[in-house]
């Protein structure tokens, strides 16, 4: 894993204090892999990328997720955590400066309450 930092997001971790350190590396390095273990803490590492994309959407970085598992050891004991790795989709297609076409992740709340068995409303 060179050149790419690691951030271990816990089922107490601040989604907001998280989604700032995702923001801050992602417009530095342009990716970041975010670590987990556990379902509250997927919970929170999810929201934390959902508004690290609102605090950079306005500077043109388009974050998506590619998530893998990762066997890790702690204090002796094999566990399995769940790695995902963030990266700018407009720096890898090529369009940092341009804009990317949304790829439905700009939907509000009230767009998926409205929703019926034939689609968005």
């Amino acid at each position: 894993m060179t050149g790419v930092d690691l951030l271990k997001v816990s089922a107490w971790s601040n989604p907001k204090s998280v989604a700032g350190a995702i923001a801050g590396v992602l417009r530095e390095r342009g990716s970041v892999d975010v670590q987990v273990i556990g379902a509250a803490a997927l919970n929170q590492a999810v929201k934390a990328i959902a508004i690290a994309r609102s605090y950079t959407s306005g500077e043109g970085i388009d974050p998506i997720c590619i998530p893998a598992f990762q066997d890790i050891e702690i204090n002796g004991e094999g566990r399995t955590a769940l790695r995902i790795h963030v990266e700018d989709r407009a720096d890898k297609l090529g369009l940092k400066g341009g804009v990317a076409a949304p790829a439905g992740g700009d939907r509000s709340q009230d767009d998926y309450e409205r929703e019926d068995d034939t689609g968005p409303a």
